[in-house]
Protein backbone atom coordinates (compact mmCIF):
# COMPACT_ATOMS: atom_id res chain seq x y z
CA UNK A 1 0.00 0.00 0.00
CA UNK A 2 0.72 3.51 -0.50
CA UNK A 3 -0.07 7.33 0.64
CA UNK A 4 1.09 9.71 -1.40
CA UNK A 5 -0.16 13.49 -2.56
CA UNK A 6 -0.69 16.00 -4.88
CA UNK A 7 0.10 19.11 -2.41
CA UNK A 8 3.43 17.67 -1.11
CA UNK A 9 6.32 15.69 -1.48
CA UNK A 10 7.42 13.02 0.91
CA UNK A 11 9.78 14.78 3.79
CA UNK A 12 9.21 18.13 2.06
CA UNK A 13 7.70 21.09 3.59
CA UNK A 14 3.94 21.24 3.72
CA UNK A 15 2.37 24.37 2.04
CA UNK A 16 1.17 27.11 4.24
CA UNK A 17 -2.86 26.22 3.21
CA UNK A 18 -2.08 22.91 5.26
CA UNK A 19 -1.41 24.60 8.35
CA UNK A 20 -2.21 27.33 11.13
CA UNK A 21 -0.56 30.22 8.93
CA UNK A 22 -2.73 29.14 6.00
CA UNK A 23 -6.37 27.67 5.43
CA UNK A 24 -5.65 24.80 8.00
CA UNK A 25 -7.39 22.44 5.63
CA UNK A 26 -6.59 18.92 5.46
CA UNK A 27 -4.57 18.30 2.39
CA UNK A 28 -5.72 15.75 -0.78
CA UNK A 29 -4.39 12.06 -0.39
CA UNK A 30 -3.80 9.50 -2.58
CA UNK A 31 -3.76 5.95 -1.88
CA UNK A 32 -2.23 3.44 -4.29
CA UNK A 33 -2.38 -0.93 -4.22
CA UNK A 34 -5.52 -0.86 -0.96
CA UNK A 35 -5.74 -4.67 -0.28
CA UNK A 36 -8.81 -6.29 -1.93
CA UNK A 37 -10.37 -7.61 1.19
CA UNK A 38 -9.96 -4.18 2.58
CA UNK A 39 -13.95 -2.96 4.22
CA UNK A 40 -12.46 0.48 5.93
CA UNK A 41 -9.30 2.74 6.12
CA UNK A 42 -7.64 4.20 8.83
CA UNK A 43 -6.39 7.98 8.35
CA UNK A 44 -3.71 8.90 11.95
CA UNK A 45 -2.07 12.26 11.21
CA UNK A 46 0.16 13.25 14.42
CA UNK A 47 3.70 14.71 15.24
CA UNK A 48 6.41 13.10 17.40
CA UNK A 49 7.98 16.39 17.32
CA UNK A 50 5.81 18.14 19.75
CA UNK A 51 6.97 19.14 23.02
CA UNK A 52 6.30 16.33 25.82
CA UNK A 53 4.66 14.01 23.84
CA UNK A 54 3.37 12.78 20.18
CA UNK A 55 0.69 15.47 19.34
CA UNK A 56 -2.28 13.32 17.45
CA UNK A 57 -4.01 16.11 14.76
CA UNK A 58 -6.31 13.77 13.32
CA UNK A 59 -8.00 10.22 13.37
CA UNK A 60 -10.69 8.89 11.15
CA UNK A 61 -11.77 5.77 10.76
CA UNK A 62 -14.51 3.43 8.86
CA UNK A 63 -13.47 5.36 5.54
CA UNK A 64 -14.52 3.39 2.86
CA UNK A 65 -11.37 1.70 0.45
CA UNK A 66 -11.20 4.79 -2.01
CA UNK A 67 -7.74 5.88 -3.65
CA UNK A 68 -8.37 9.88 -3.18
CA UNK A 69 -9.73 11.41 -0.08
CA UNK A 70 -10.04 15.42 -1.51
CA UNK A 71 -8.53 18.08 0.34
CA UNK A 72 -10.77 19.97 3.19
CA UNK A 73 -12.91 16.44 3.10
CA UNK A 74 -14.08 14.55 6.21
CA UNK A 75 -13.81 10.82 4.63
CA UNK A 76 -15.10 9.18 7.51
CA UNK A 77 -15.96 8.89 11.56
CA UNK A 78 -13.39 11.18 13.23
CA UNK A 79 -12.01 10.22 16.45
CA UNK A 80 -10.13 12.19 19.59
CA UNK A 81 -6.93 14.33 18.47
CA UNK A 82 -4.80 15.93 21.10
CA UNK A 83 -7.27 18.67 22.26
CA UNK A 84 -10.18 16.33 22.75
CA UNK A 85 -11.98 17.34 19.61
CA UNK A 86 -12.97 15.51 16.61
CA UNK A 87 -11.59 17.36 13.25
CA UNK A 88 -8.36 18.40 11.94
CA UNK A 89 -5.89 19.93 13.71
CA UNK A 90 -3.19 21.78 11.31
CA UNK A 91 0.37 21.86 11.37
CA UNK A 92 1.71 24.88 13.60
CA UNK A 93 5.04 23.71 15.68
CA UNK A 94 6.26 26.21 18.57
CA UNK A 95 9.28 25.98 17.25
CA UNK A 96 11.85 24.30 14.96
CA UNK A 97 10.82 22.01 12.17
CA UNK A 98 8.62 19.09 12.96
CA UNK A 99 7.49 16.32 11.22
CA UNK A 100 3.73 15.54 10.43
CA UNK A 101 3.18 11.78 9.96
CA UNK A 102 0.17 11.01 7.36
CA UNK A 103 -0.12 7.32 8.53
CA UNK A 104 -3.27 4.92 6.49
CA UNK A 105 -4.27 1.42 7.61
CA UNK A 106 -6.14 -0.55 5.21
CA UNK A 107 -8.96 -3.26 7.50
CA UNK A 108 -10.85 -6.18 6.98
CA UNK A 109 -13.45 -5.19 9.05
CA UNK A 110 -15.00 -1.48 10.05
CA UNK A 111 -14.30 -0.13 14.01
CA UNK A 112 -17.06 0.20 16.19
CA UNK A 113 -16.89 2.74 19.38
CA UNK A 114 -19.27 3.45 21.90
CA UNK A 115 -18.11 7.52 21.78
CA UNK A 116 -15.41 9.06 19.84
CA UNK A 117 -12.43 7.34 20.66
CA UNK A 118 -8.90 8.41 20.99
CA UNK A 119 -5.86 7.27 18.60
CA UNK A 120 -4.57 5.01 21.24
CA UNK A 121 -8.35 3.26 21.20
CA UNK A 122 -8.20 3.44 17.47
CA UNK A 123 -4.77 1.46 17.45
CA UNK A 124 -5.51 -1.18 19.79
CA UNK A 125 -9.14 -2.00 17.93
CA UNK A 126 -7.86 -2.20 14.20
CA UNK A 127 -4.68 -4.98 15.58
CA UNK A 128 -6.97 -7.85 14.76
CA UNK A 129 -8.11 -6.80 11.58
CA UNK A 130 -5.08 -4.77 9.67
CA UNK A 131 -4.14 -6.04 6.49
CA UNK A 132 -1.43 -3.12 5.44
CA UNK A 133 -0.46 0.27 6.15
CA UNK A 134 1.87 3.17 4.58
CA UNK A 135 3.10 6.34 5.50
CA UNK A 136 4.23 9.52 4.06
CA UNK A 137 6.22 12.25 6.21
CA UNK A 138 5.27 16.29 5.96
CA UNK A 139 7.73 19.10 7.55
CA UNK A 140 6.60 22.42 8.60
CA UNK A 141 8.36 25.15 10.45
CA UNK A 142 6.47 28.52 11.63
CA UNK A 143 8.67 31.39 9.61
Amino acid sequence: MKISSPGFMHNQMLPKKFTCQGKGVSPCLMIEDIPEKTKSLVLIVDDPDAPGKTFVHWVVYNIPPVEKIEEGEIPGIQGKNSIREENFVPACPPFGVHRYFFKIYALSEKLSFPSPPTKTEVEIAMKKSLLASAEMVGLYEKI
